[in-house]
């Protein structure tokens, strides 16, 4: 018997920001790979086969990167890389923007995460500043976007800043497969890049980290010689198929799907405003992913997370805030960042897209939406 209780019904998800559903191409690549009998790091057949299927999923990885495939570190998810990345340069000094994941934050101490403006794009000028002031040279981490408001970080430009004064550049790259095109670490001038599995259409519990020529990182996982000595334990074989496929269907998507979700978002957009003008639409203005809405209401509405119960009993799926910080009483330190009041901060909700959307979704969530709205 499942563990768990069916979805059924005519239901609408649109909340692929904290996890996208199961492509059907990585669930046949799991099926498949439950079947491969052997330990990957074995010398026998068996643990060849198993090894095969690791190296075409990280040869898939990096080809959506376009980097070599001994680049890829596999981990336990997007959380677990950006951990690798920030622990494993040594004590140097870290230096983040104030938006960042909750994953990163951890690692950097407040006076080291750099202010953003009302757009929550970061200052630039403050991360020249604070790489001048610095003790020595360290780490710069800058995610390429924003996981609840969608907004595009200039991590090109900053990381350029970052390496002439000789620091190492991180992005948690989390939320741009499936999203952003052409994808390409090269562009983006940084040394480490993180990953998600199941941010564009695999499983849970599988992610990477790209580690490029000349980085050297201390294991935060230790133990055994796996990952080229960069992470211990025997690998996640069937997370990693599943990964694998996922990234393969999204580097085939590529520039259209971007465009098909871009037209998606901008009719959603327009119909929330529609039925409530004084709604916001927190950070337009910006260049976002072409998938995310982060829509604020007055501070007389309903806080979001009786919004999102409405919309749920209306059998629309929304966000509000980040899915690893569900249950938490705080409101929206993203939002904080960009000078939003507390009130406002509590009353914003997220509608991300992703590859399973379709325009008839979209009218069911602006159906919905009309009869909540204030």
């Amino acid at each position: 018997m499942p563990f768990g209780p069916a979805m059924t019904g005519d239901l609408v998800y649109l909340d692929h920001n904290a996890t996208a559903p199961l492509r059907p191409g990585a669930a046949e690549a799991m099926r498949a790979a439950l079947a491969v009998v052997g330990n990957p790091s074995s010398v026998h057949g068996h643990g060849r086969r198993a090894r095969r299927w690791i190296e075409d999923a990280r040869e898939a990885v990096a080809a959506l990167l376009a980097v070599p495939p001994a680049w890829v570190v596999f981990t336990g998810g997007g959380s677990e890389a950006n951990g690798l990345a920030l622990s494993g340069l040594g004590d140097g000094p870290r230096l983040c923007s104030a938006v960042e994941h909750d994953s990163v934050l951890r690692w950097v101490p407040e006076d080291g995460r750099l202010p953003v403006d009302a757009l929550g794009v970061i200052d630039l000028e403050a991360l020249g500043r604070a790489l001048a002031k610095a003790p020595g040279p360290g780490l710069l981490s800058l995610m390429w976007a924003n996981n609840e408001t969608g907004v595009v970080q200039p991590v090109a430009e900053a990381a350029a800043r970052a390496r002439a004064a000789g620091w190492r550049v991180h992005c948690d790259a989390v939320q741009g497969p499936g999203r952003l095109s052409p994808l390409d670490m090269a562009a983006l001038g940084v040394d480490l890049l993180s990953l998600s599995a199941h941010k564009l259409g695999g499983p849970a519990g599988v992610g990477a980290l790209i580690v490029a020529d000349g980085v050297t990182l201390a294991p935060l996982v230790r133990g055994g010689g796996q990952e080229r000595g960069r992470r211990a334990g025997t690998e996640n074989l069937v997370g990693i198929a599943g990964f694998g496929a996922a990234a393969e269907a999204v580097r085939a998507g590529g520039a259209a799907e971007s465009a098909r979700l871009a037209a998606l978002r901008d009719r959603l957009e327009a119909g929330l405003r529609a039925s409530c003008p004084v709604a916001a639409i927190h950070g337009a203005g910006a260049a976002r992913l072409p998938n995310t809405t982060c829509v604020g209401l007055p501070d007389t509405a309903p806080t979001a997370d009786i919004q999102v119960m409405r919309l749920d009993l209306a059998g629309v799926s929304v966000g509000a805030g980040s899915a690893c910080s569900s249950g938490k009483v705080a409101p929206s330190h993203v939002l904080r960042a960009m000078g939003l009041t507390e009130a406002a901060a509590r009353r914003a909700l997220r509608f991300s897209l992703g590859w399973s959307s379709t325009p008839a979704d979209v009218e069911r969530v602006l159906a919905a939406w009309a009869a909540l709205a204030p």
